[in-house]
């Protein structure tokens, strides 16, 4: 179905004319989606083509029958949802078909089975390709490598030329929209409230026929504007602003119900679990340079069907075995699962910090297959809302009590599996100390910043507290940009280890120091009982704002003396840096039993 129209639009002082003929795809969720030629001719492109072949959510089908769509009719979804938001945030009709295209590309790279196979890499860091003489650890690199090479066929590119000068800064410019760079623009294809999550939480839930939580596109468009050069919340302190912060809820709530109910199901984690072995099988069955040569192509040429061939003909009997489990909707049952509900709160620090490094997840997980007869699968929450920004230039988990719950909740779901056709008997005592043996060889060969964070807070700890009677005067710190800017300070001092001990990338677009990561390790923390946080109200020209305030808790000072011993030099060091700053530390202190607080079940809340 075509639309005869004729558009001329004018940016920069540059003509773009757009030729008449626009093609209009039917799509279930969003209705209409008209494309303009150049969309139309990448559409048809191979590369986007390939996306017919990749589904959605992998193998969640085996589970929930309806979801079998794919990253094809996604990638539509999420290229209209960028030029609606780029539309209502009044961006030039040159920024709109820039977006459009980023929103149409942003899956590019994702290989056949793709998080299965993600999980690979990271997991194997010696069979990750290279691109441009760098390791290649995702999907993202291979999308920004494809977009910018823009295999997209002669007639592509001269219309591309034709509207925009030069294909190639036009590409190379997409590409890092595509990967959320170039702000506003990149904010809406990489963000807490972007057009990507916007068309998989409405896409997904319309074909599992799983629905938890709303996604009011209308109400999220007008909940957003452009402030200082970067999208924002609307409204200041009135009722837009609420209704702004109510849409914004809306959306994360749904996204987190979105992983529990389609990703952390039990039968989908087996049958990922059981993938994610088949294809280690099959991998380490060849040379590291051939791996690696196949594993590009599993993210620029590979299909499903294609990546299950591969397992089926590479693999060993084991992993043919669990293809036709697979296959027949056989999959391996759940034997135990433990959760934050029953793992103590050194065994929930030890496992979320293993599952966020890939090769150190897979020792731990074979370790544990081997010792039980079993596959082993620890899944930590993810998705955490860090970088929604408000017209009054605070952050949505600071101004919404229901987002600062969801990223308590989101952060705290910690849970390792173990999937038997048989029951063993798991002793959490021997998985702790499997983790710990893990954590004190990693910690002996490289840092883990999580753990430098904790030791700031143990060094803290241990310069301020005081202990009188029966009494114990416990610090709390009081501002969060403090621990920012002193993180920041740390990592530039470029000496004894502590700028590894303290990697973080930082930016100052908030008018301080900020890091993404340090916050969602800090959240880390609170949630696995290192931590205590406390949120103080205080006033300033007439308007009530609120702060957090730190406190290492017992169970913190039992695991960080721990990490201590294996940073031993690094951990001296930096108390003697804290100590020449020790009267700039903005702190109160919090009067505690010292049974209560130190003893074997210690209090972590404050008497």
């Amino acid at each position: 179905m075509n639309d005869q129209k004729n558009r001329r639009t004018i940016s920069d002082n540059k003509a773009i004319f757009v030729s008449e003929a626009r093609e209009v795809i039917r799509d279930p969720v969003h209705g209409s989606i008209s494309t303009d030629p150049l969309e139309w001719q990448i559409i048809r492109s191979r590369p986007v083509q390939r996306l017919k072949g990749i589904k959605q959510l992998g193998l969640v089908e085996a589970v929930y029958p309806g979801a079998n769509h794919t990253r094809f009719e996604h990638s539509l979804g999420t290229m209209h949802m960028a030029g609606r938001m780029a539309e209502h945030l009044g961006l030039s009709s040159e920024e709109v078909r820039k977006v459009r295209l980023a929103g149409l590309l942003h899956d590019l790279g994702h290989s056949a089975l793709s998080h299965a196979v993600e999980g690979v890499l990271g997991r194997n860091p010696e069979v990750q390709p290279l691109l441009k003489g760098k390791r290649a650890s995702g999907h993202e690199e291979f999308t920004q490598d494809i977009i910018s090479c823009h295999p997209f066929g002669q007639e592509a590119i001269r219309i591309a030329e034709r509207d925009f000068g030069d294909a190639d800064k036009l590409f190379a410019e997409v590409a890092d929209i595509a990967r959320g760079r170039i702000p506003p623009l990149g904010q809406i294809i990489v963000g807490d409230l972007d057009a990507d999550r916007v068309d998989f939480l409405l896409r997904d839930s319309h074909h599992s026929g799983v629905s938890l939580g709303l996604v009011d596109t209308d109400q999220i468009l007008q909940s957003l504007t452009i402030c200082k050069g970067r999208i924002v919340l609307v409204g200041q302190g009135d009722y837009r602003a609420e209704m702004s912060q109510t849409a914004a809820e809306s959306m994360l709530i749904a996204r987190a119900h979105h992983y529990n109910a389609l990703i952390y199901h039990p039968s989908v984690q087996s049958i990922r679990a059981m993938l994610l072995t088949a294809l280690e099988n099959a991998l380490s069955r060849m040379n590291e340079d051939d791996a690696k040569r196949r594993i590009e192509l599993f993210f620029r040429e590979y299909t499903d069907p294609d990546l299950l061939r591969f397992i089926w003909e590479t693999g060993d009997d084991v992993s043919r075995d669990l293809l036709q489990r697979i296959k027949f909707g056989q999959e391996i049952p759940l034997a135990a699962r433990f959760d934050h509900r029953s793992l103590a709160p050194d065994i929930r620090m030890a496992l979320s910090t293993i599952s966020r490094h890939g090769r150190m997840r897979k020792l731990f997980e074979d370790t544990l297959c081997k010792k039980y007869g079993a596959l082993v699968s620890i899944t930590a929450g993810s998705g955490v809302p860090r970088s929604v920004r408000t017209q009054a230039d605070s952050f949505l988990y600071d101004e919404s009590a229901l987002a600062a719950g969801l990223v308590k909740s989101l952060t705290r779901q910690i849970a390792i599996s173990f999937f038997s056709d048989d029951r063993p008997e798991i002793s959490l005592d021997e998985v702790m100390e499997q983790a710990a043996k893990l954590l004190s060889f990693i910690r002996s060969e490289s840092y883990l910043p999580i753990d430098g964070l904790l030791l700031l807070f143990y060094a803290l700890h241990n310069m301020l507290s005081e202990r009188y009677g029966e009494k114990i005067l416990v610090p709390r710190i009081r501002n969060i940009t403090w621990l920012y800017r002193t993180v920041a300070r740390l990592r530039d001092l470029g000496s004894g280890g502590l700028s590894g001990l303290f990697d973080y990338s930082f930016h100052s677009e908030y008018g301080f120091p900020y890091s993404e990561r340090l916050f969602e390790d800090i959240q880390i923390l609170v949630a696995n009982g290192m931590i205590y946080q406390d949120q103080r109200h205080y006033e300033i020209n007439g308007q009530w704002l609120q702060r957090y305030e730190y406190m290492l808790t017992a169970e913190g000072i039992r695991y960080a003396k721990e990490v201590a011993l294996s940073y031993s030099k690094e951990h001296e060091m930096l108390q003697i840096l804290l100590k020449q700053d020790k009267h700039t530390i903005p702190f109160d202190v919090v009067s505690l039993n010292l049974k209560r607080y130190s003893g074997a079940k210690a209090s972590t809340t404050p008497a």
